[in-house]
């Protein structure tokens, strides 16, 4: 599978989508129109190997939340990003066998050599 999860509203995703030039054959799901399913957010968990990696903790709502203070498992970081698409590190791009998570320089290097 070929998809990109992203916020439409996201100035860096944007940004992130135009300089990958992301190519025809992916499917792009803005997260804030058409929200992540369960079989969705378990898929990224089996490749990125947790739910934590795939959260936020950037997030507005987690400072709001003061979750930095509380003791997450692994089904806490599943249940808040389906329950607020903030809480997705973003953008989510996989490819196949490979996700990449997040917009970090690094991240966006190692996406662009595997699209």
């Amino acid at each position: 599978m070929k998809k990109v999860y992203y916020l439409k509203t996201c100035s860096t995703c944007i940004r992130i989508l135009k300089e990958l030039n992301i190519p025809a054959d992916y499917i792009l799901q803005d997260i804030k129109t058409e929200p992540i399913t369960v079989a969705q957010i378990e898929e990224m968990q089996a490749l990125s190997g947790s739910y934590e990696a795939l959260f936020s903790k950037r997030a507005k709502l987690y400072k709001e939340m003061d979750l930095k203070n509380q003791d997450l498992t692994e089904r806490d970081y599943k249940q808040y990003i389906l329950e607020h698409y903030t809480f997705l590190s973003r953008p989510v791009i996989i490819n196949g066998d490979a996700i990449f998570i997040g917009n970090s320089k690094k991240t966006v290097e190692s996406a662009k050599g595997n699209l």
